[in-house]
């Protein structure tokens, strides 16, 4: 996606972009980080924050969810804190019956200055405290979103995985350096598959994010992609793909720390 101010063009978008990969076959779907809002005004996000557990995105989120049949990462949503002037930047997942499974809240919060670019999470968000996984289907999914992706401890920390998923907004900066690499280097060493949504493009206000939405295997070979805007990536977690390649390659049996 390439969110922008407007809640409910976004909303609308999402809803399209959903429906389309149902449409393809989607039977989990992952969503960006700030799917519903992306704002040059940064407190703007704690006018939309919600309660746990009720709000027309959460609303939104479930009853999509049971609209399409499928399982729905909730990108990221912005819930209320402890304190008053920040929000928790929280993933939800919802099963295809709109049952709340899982809630992560973002750990780690992106802090660069390069020149002019500046960013500072830690001035409108609180830090989550808990590593999250759920069971799919098909298996394990670890929670994680975009600057966590720099963090291996974190997913280390989650265990035995057949999915990593990742919503980010990368920066283009950033992106441009080390994304790619990152994401194949998180399924490579836990030999699970990643699925990395990601807002991609220039929003108003002039923010530029990187984008590259994609599907990478266990053994690191990027399945599929999108570069740029609004779109889906569509592919399958092959499970016994996975079991074949950790038989072969017992790294995570081998370690020692």
């Amino acid at each position: 996606m390439v969110s922008g101010p407007d809640v409910a063009a976004n909303l609308q978008e999402a809803e399209r972009l959903i429906a389309d990969a149902a449409a393809g076959g989607a039977q989990l779907v992952v969503l960006p980080e700030y799917f519903a809002l992306i704002s040059p005004d940064e407190t703007a996000k704690l006018a939309l924050r919600e309660p746990d557990g009720d709000g027309p995105l959460q609303r939104f989120l479930a009853e999509t969810a049971v609209r399409h049949r499928v399982w729905l990462v909730g990108g990221t949503i912005p819930l209320t804190a402890e304190a008053d002037d920040k929000v928790r930047n929280a993933i939800l997942v919802y099963d295809d019956t709109g049952h709340r499974v899982a809630r992560y809240d973002k750990l780690h919060l992106f802090g660069f200055r390069k020149g002019a670019e500046v960013y500072d999470e830690s001035r409108t968000i609180e830090a989550g405290a808990e590593v999250v996984t759920f069971d799919a289907p098909f298996g394990r999914v670890g929670l994680s979103v975009c600057y966590d992706l720099r963090f291996p401890e974190l997913f280390r920390a989650m265990g035995d995985l057949a999915l990593i998923v990742l919503p980010a907004a990368f920066t283009e900066t950033t992106g441009r350096a080390h994304w790619e690499v990152l994401l194949r280097a998180r399924a490579v060493e836990n030999l699970c598959y990643v699925l990395a949504s990601a807002q991609g493009g220039e929003h108003p206000g002039g923010r530029r994010t990187w984008g590259d939405s994609m599907l990478i295997d266990p053994w690191g070979t990027v399945l599929a992609h999108l570069p740029r805007g609004a779109g889906v990536v569509l592919g399958d977690i092959d499970t016994e793909h996975q079991r074949t390649l950790r038989e072969s390659l017992p790294a995570l049996q081998h370690r020692r720390l």
